[in-house]
């Protein structure tokens, strides 16, 4: 019988051979290590800062605790009515993202046709176009149809940036739902807007929640287009009113924008907690169809 390659190598070979895989292990180990250093000294920064009466750019351990960065900024003008224009912008825009792109992936997923394959690379190109390029023409837009300066104007441009991206994902997702279930509804005197509602969207949970996380991180950190759109102080969201920290000359209380960027980031997390569940759920419909 012939021999395998294994069974002529010498132990020194295989030594050396574990010596290399060790050493490429290792190596992996200190660049996993590396990047996650560069991704937690910022937070650090951030979190020992904002509990630091004497912060500054470097990252150091507070000699006193204290709040007092937290009660400067928890203020109305600062926090409070920013934090609900942000809410109010990125809730708005994520529900009718979600909604339409639930509409426009539904037929892309079900019924085959020859625009299909056109209609999803315009959407492809739509998503490569960088949202300053196309601003200028907005502008003028909005001026003409009296939508600058209104939540409800950037709500809807909110929306339509993050819906290509949006579709293209929420197809994805509805492509892992069995159709043979939609059939049975079907055949039980159901509706296409019914079974989607009623079965495809419940099942395809994940893909919904990823949606919605996805589109309220994009808009929730948004700067440019609340900036351009929106022109009156009361209306500006919090990724705006955070520049009130940077002051002429170059004078900024750390503290108080550490306070004030944990605070923001708050209602992220906090999104993320409430869908984690629906995020690790999957879809296992395998055998929803079998038997």
């Amino acid at each position: 019988m012939p021999r395998t390659l294994s069974n002529h190598r010498t132990p020194r070979s295989r030594r050396t051979l574990s010596n290399r895989r060790t050493a490429h292990r290792l190596a992996a180990d200190i660049g996993l290590l590396a990047v996650a250093a560069a991704f937690a000294l910022p937070l650090a920064w951030v979190l020992l800062s904002s509990l630091d009466p004497n912060a500054d750019l470097r990252v150091k351990v507070p000699d006193g605790l204290t709040l007092s960065n937290f009660d400067a900024v928890l203020t109305p003008d600062i926090t409070f009515t920013p934090l609900l224009n942000s809410l109010i912008l990125c809730g708005g825009g994520t529900l009718l993202t979600v909604v339409c792109a639930a509409l426009a992936a539904y037929p892309l997923s079900r019924f085959r046709s020859r625009l299909n394959r056109p209609f999803l690379l315009t959407i492809l190109f739509a998503t490569s176009l960088p949202i300053t390029a196309i601003m200028v023409p907005v502008y003028a837009l909005f001026v003409r149809v009296n939508l600058i300066d209104t939540m409800q104007g950037t709500i809807f441009f909110f929306a339509a940036s993050q819906l290509p991206f949006a579709i293209w994902l929420m197809k994805n997702f509805m492509d892992g739902v069995p159709k043979e279930l939609e059939e049975a509804a079907w055949t039980d005197g159901a509706s296409s807007s019914q079974s989607l509602l009623r079965i495809v969207l419940p099942l395809m949970g994940p893909g919904v929640a990823v949606v919605t996380v996805f589109c309220f991180v994009m808009m929730w950190g948004n700067f440019f287009v609340p900036f351009m759109l929106l022109l009156t102080p009361d209306q500006m969201p919090a990724a705006v009113s955070i520049n009130e920290f940077f002051g002429n000359r170059g004078m900024v209380v750390y503290g108080q924008l550490a306070a004030f960027s944990v605070i923001y980031s708050t209602p992220v997390l906090v999104l993320y907690v409430l869908v984690a569940r629906r995020l690790g759920g999957g879809f296992a419909l395998g055998g929803a169809v079998k038997g």
